[in-house]
């Protein structure tokens, strides 16, 4: 539906010169819900007042920054601007700010475009809403106002020809990485038809006594909600930020998306919240940029089922793939790759440590993604291992011998940017934003999948992890009888063991107490052994085969380099295999036993 356009303003709110045109107008109605139970029994209602729902729930994470210039110049003219990122990406949407005088629908000017988080305005792709922003503000930099985090769940309704969407808004009101305020909203739009018609399901709802009729904005909601913690706290405390958004570009150089600087907005008077950092992957409180409640660590203490430890671990590293994918997308540094590795790898051995917690037939699909999403990110940080050994290797060596092995290089860096293309291919894909939306909502959602236990079934933390735990030590230490003459894929099996072993004390540490630190140490200790020792193996074997392959195309020169180079692999695969010794008494000792033992034995 369209309406006319009122006189345009400029950035100072004088009338623009240009004539009026039509604009979209966005036509809804709006309740603040009482209680979340009202709001799941019109989602789940199959007839609303004669209209029919047309199609199945729909859920999307959603997180919208609010900006406008320094000096109000959007608010002055009557206009609120927001980026929306979403799984799907960014859009920047701009809304009229007019209020609606009593009961009845909400009726405002909508224009939306496509937008670049990581570029300004002048930057972003052409659209009216673009044009509009650029209009009322000229070169003036856009400031973030407010941040507003939203769970939204929707469904269509017809009915007489129109088309309805009902959603339900879980919004959390972000200000300097703190939720200051929590409200739901039900919201009924017309997509298409007679406004009369909503009108007429209006009447119906306004008699619902659990639903509260709203006259303001989400975006004023914000702003009210952060005036009022402030007035009864104080100012917000400072967080640690990551100085590239403060002046407007990354550490790389980028221009930060119209967010220069987190200043007040021009209706509060203290300073409006900025993003969270994102920090290393060292165990800290990471700030997901799509909004996942997580801690420093995963949080699973004794008492826990299975289940829903399983669901800490598993949304406490799915937060941390999330906050690296940007990185993974952008390339130029190879550990934002490797980090969004770990943290698929993580999530993969929960479902092996706590997968028995949940229904198979409810979280397959997750697994199957998951194995997909670390196949393609495994190729290549596998390939940045093997050329980041041998450019290690080439450093120390002559001019002539480096220049010598850069065929080997040249084709392992080919091999490297196929197998990005394929990730990219996969992160671009719509199985794996369907996968993003719907484990997000999995891993917040207490009870989701869980299996059904009966009250004498061992289902807590307490009483299932020491068995685990043994068990997996029992699986390293059959290993001893065969160490001493192992082949390398008996020591590739060994590590693999280790493995499960370290993951499965760490997702229950805190659980197990203080000591476990040093246990997991001796672990990791023998697991990155037996990785280097994986590492020279392969990279043996890359080199060796490149030879074979290449001998007609390679100069004799060019062959003696790769050689040597492929001996050094050799040498380093004999000398870890000979020193596995001093790593592996680290785990098999009594002495680590007896403290396996009384950390097991706490629980």
């Amino acid at each position: 539906m369209t309406s006319e356009r009122p006189p345009e303003t400029g950035s100072e709110g004088a009338p623009a010169k240009s004539a009026p045109a039509k604009r979209p107008v966005e036509v809804e109605l709006k309740y603040r819900l009482k209680n979340m139970a009202t709001g799941e029994r019109y989602l789940g209602a199959h007839e609303l007042a004669g209209l029919r729902a047309s199609s199945p729930t729909r859920t999307t994470q959603l997180e919208d920054r609010y900006v406008d210039t320094a000096d109000g110049a959007l608010a002055r003219a009557g206009f609120a601007a927001r980026l929306r990122m979403s799984p799907s990406g960014t859009l920047l949407t701009v809304k009229s700010t007019n209020r609606r005088n009593g009961g009845g629908p909400h009726r405002r000017e909508e224009l939306e475009g496509p937008a670049d988080r990581t570029a300004g305005p002048r930057d972003w792709p052409p659209s009216d809403a673009r044009s509009l922003i650029l209009e009322m503000c000229g070169d003036a930099p856009l400031v973030e106002l407010v941040t507003i985090r939203q769970l939204r769940r929707r469904r269509e309704l017809r009915g007489d020809g129109s088309l309805f969407e009902l959603s339900i808004d879980e919004v959390d009101v972000v200000a300097r990485s703190q939720v200051v305020d929590r409200f739901a909203e039900l919201e009924l739009e017309l997509v298409q038809g007679d406004e009369e018609r909503l009108a007429a399901v209006g009447e119906f709802l306004d008699r619902d006594a659990a639903l509260e009729n709203v006259a303001v904005s989400k975006l004023e909601s914000a702003l009210a909600a952060v005036k009022a913690h402030v007035r009864r706290h104080g100012p917000l405390p400072e967080v640690g930020e990551d100085p590239s958004r403060t002046r407007g570009t990354r550490a790389n150089g980028h221009q930060q998306v119209a967010v220069v600087e987190s200043a007040p907005a021009p209706e509060a008077p203290a300073r409006q919240p900025r993003r969270a950092s994102r920090k290393s992957a060292a165990p800290q409180a990471e700030a997901d940029p799509r909004g996942l409640p997580v801690g420093k660590t995963p949080g699973v203490v004794a008492d826990d089922s299975i289940a829903e430890a399983g669901r800490k671990v598993l949304r406490f590293h799915f937060a941390r793939m999330l906050a690296r994918e940007a990185g993974t997308r952008e390339g130029s540094d190879p550990e934002e790759l490797h980090a969004m590795r770990v943290a698929t790898r993580r999530m993969r051995a929960a479902w092996r440590v706590f997968g028995d917690g949940f229904r198979p037939g409810r979280t397959r699909r997750y697994r199957h993604q998951l194995r997909s999403v670390a196949g393609r990110l495994g190729a290549v940080r596998d390939l940045d291992v093997l050329l980041e050994a041998a450019e290690r290797y080439l450093a120390d060596q002559s001019a002539t011998e480096q220049r010598a092995a850069e065929p080997l290089l040249n084709a392992w860096r080919v091999f490297r940017e196929d197998a990005r293309v394929l990730l990219l291919h996969e992160l671009d894909s719509d199985d794996y934003a369907r996968f993003v939306e719907d484990f997000r909502v999995f891993v917040v959602t207490e009870g989701a999948a869980s299996q059904d236990v009966t009250a004498t079934q061992a289902h807590r933390i307490r009483d299932t992890a020491p068995s685990r735990i043994w068990s997996s030590y029992e699986a390293v230490r059959a290993y001893e009888p065969v160490l001493r003459w192992a082949d390398v894929e008996t020591l590739h099996d060994l590590r693999i063991a280790a493995k499960w072993l370290r993951y499965t004390m760490e997702f229950v540490r805190e659980a197990l107490g203080p000591e476990t630190n040093d246990l997991v140490a001796k672990v990791v200790a023998l697991q990155d052994h037996l990785g280097l020792l994986h590492d020279a193996d392969v990279g043996a074997s890359m080199a060796r085969n490149f030879l074979v392959e290449r001998a007609g195309n390679l100069s004799r020169v060019e062959s003696e380099a790769i050689g040597r180079y492929l001996v050094s692999r050799e040498r380093e695969l004999a000398r870890l295999k000979r020193t596995v010794g001093t790593p592996w008494r680290g785990v098999s000792s009594l002495a680590y036993r007896r403290r396996l033992g009384r950390a097991v034995a706490g629980l």
